[in-house]
């Protein structure tokens, strides 16, 4: 009983997957579906994932198959409202990279494969309970054989409809919108089109327009298209649909061609209380869902999988107490709920029909996204870099889970490699050096010199005394350093 079962591979899965193997730690991950998804669902990474993926040690290859959009417009009645812009963004990667979801699965695994991991396909997980040491997992494969395993922790990346999320007996707590959208994945051509890498949202007195690149030339449409009756659902859209939303809420002046995926999808919110029962977690789609608006969830759900991969990595390797684990929950539950926020304002301020509140929001967008203050919020909020963990059980201190700006790195990006460890920052090299030999397995042996002075001088101020309070937790190792943040996310500490 020593992999850890993953249920899902999707980006989430994927992403769980790859950061075990990295810090050795043994895992199996399966997924019910023949084969990976064909089409683009998810279409974009954020800048803060991107930093991420720079730990996990496969950045480039995604750079190499995306499309970076530096910017979006708001445009209505043929004008441009605002054109927020992603270049001022405080990160390496200052833009949107645009790559399809099936890439993006492509990539990860490969990336999973360099590791020595390999997708188990068509294998069901049919039920689990817990058991006195671990978790009792029913597997089913794709020749009808059943398999009882034992996992010590067992991983739900099972999106929506997730098995290891109703095998806890929980449910969302959310609303579906009502309206029907339009989904086009098509070529666009003419020079009324939106330039060919940025996101433009035609706000329209019929429903909003929006146009994401993607690459080759190609791009995804989304539109609302009205209410349906649930016992009488619409038909697949055609490109002649796809056309004439053009022409009524985008002024015309292009055409579509070349669909390769035409749909219909409703908005559906959603989000259980607590990922973490016991030995069962649950992260992505499993544990949140919410409304595409912004380009959030997927990228959400990587970074549910990255905060808890280190953790659990350092739990089972002897390296922290299990305590540790405790974290996860309130620190992802948080961006869990600002995240719909935040695209639930989107989709209703897109989605007005009130002429009246129509006539506003565009003059009140006009003014705001005139002001360069509100166009780098709105910036940075999409791109995810303001996720922080202030509430954390784990930050103590001023600034404390707050993310940690790459300029302060002051070398690789902390977390690199295959020791899931703490990175020490520390004005006085001796005393930092001290403490990191009094915890080994805790933090990384050479501190590195904070080019924040001032953040330093408040943090040697509670370095010792903070680690001190935890020595002894399991004799050795500390499972809750005082200062730290996460995820290289404090004045003192970076941690993966």
């Amino acid at each position: 009983m020593t992999d850890i079962l993953v249920v899902g591979a999707g980006p989430v899965g994927l992403t769980m997957a790859a950061e075990l193997a990295r810090y050795g730690v043994r895992v199996r991950l399966v997924d019910r579906a023949p084969h990976a998804t064909e089409t683009s669902k998810a279409l974009v990474l954020w800048s803060r994932t991107l930093e991420l993926m720079d730990r996990m040690g496969c950045t480039r290859s995604f750079l190499d198959a995306g499309l970076r959009a530096p910017g979006a417009s708001i445009r209505s009645g043929g004008k441009v409202l605002g054109n927020p812009r992603f270049e001022d963004i405080a990160s390496a990667y200052n833009f949107a990279l645009m790559i399809p979801q099936r890439d993006t699965e492509r990539l990860l695994t490969a990336h999973l494969r360099s590791l020595g991991v390999m997708v188990e396909r068509q294998v069901d997980l049919t039920g689990f309970m817990e058991a006195p040491d671990g978790i009792e997992a029913h597997l089913r494969h794709a020749d009808g054989r059943e398999e009882t395993i034992r996992t010590p922790w067992l991983i739900g990346c099972d999106g929506a409809h997730s098995t290891v999320r109703h095998g806890l007996g929980l449910a969302f707590e959310g609303s579906a919108q009502g309206d029907d959208w339009l989904l086009a994945d098509v070529r666009l051509d003419g020079s009324g089109a939106s330039p060919p890498d940025e996101i433009a949202t035609y706000l329209h007195r019929d429903g909003p327009f929006v146009i994401f690149p993607i690459p080759g030339r190609r791009a995804r449409v989304i539109a609302t298209v009205g209410r349906t009756d649930a016992m009488h659902p619409r038909p697949d859209p055609t490109l002649g649909d796809v056309q004439a939303l053009i022409d009524r809420r985008a002024g015309g002046g292009f055409r579509a061609s070349d669909p390769v995926w035409l749909t219909h999808f409703r908005i559906n919110e959603g989000k259980v209380t607590e990922y973490r029962h016991g030995r069962v977690f649950l992260a992505g789609d499993a544990a949140h869902i919410h409304s595409p608006a912004g380009g959030q969830g997927m990228n959400t759900g990587m970074q549910d999988a990255v905060n808890l991969a280190w953790k659990l990595a350092m739990v089972v390797r002897g390296q922290a107490h299990p305590s540790l684990l405790d974290s996860y929950s309130p620190e992802r539950s948080a961006v869990g709920d600002m995240m719909p926020r935040n695209a639930g304002r989107l989709t209703d301020m897109a989605t007005l029909s009130n002429p009246a509140a129509q006539a506003a929001r565009n003059l009140a967008l006009r003014f705001l996204l005139g002001l360069d203050a509100v166009r780098n919020r709105m910036a940075a909020q999409m791109s995810e870099i303001e996720v922080a963990y202030a509430d954390s059980p784990l930050s103590r201190g001023p600034n404390s889970g707050a993310r940690w700006d790459p300029e302060a790195y002051a070398g690789a990006p902390p977390g690199v490699g295959g020791e899931p460890r703490f990175l020490l920052y520390a004005a006085d090299a001796a005393r930092g050096t001290a403490l990191t030999k009094r915890f080994p397995g805790l933090l990384e042996p050479i501190p590195r010199p904070p080019t924040d002075m001032r953040a330093a001088s408040q943090c040697a101020d509670r370095m010792l005394p903070g680690y001190a309070q935890v020595r002894g937790v399991q004799g050795t190792a500390a499972s809750r350093p005082a200062p730290a943040a996460g995820n290289g996310r404090s004045p003192c500490v970076g941690r993966r």
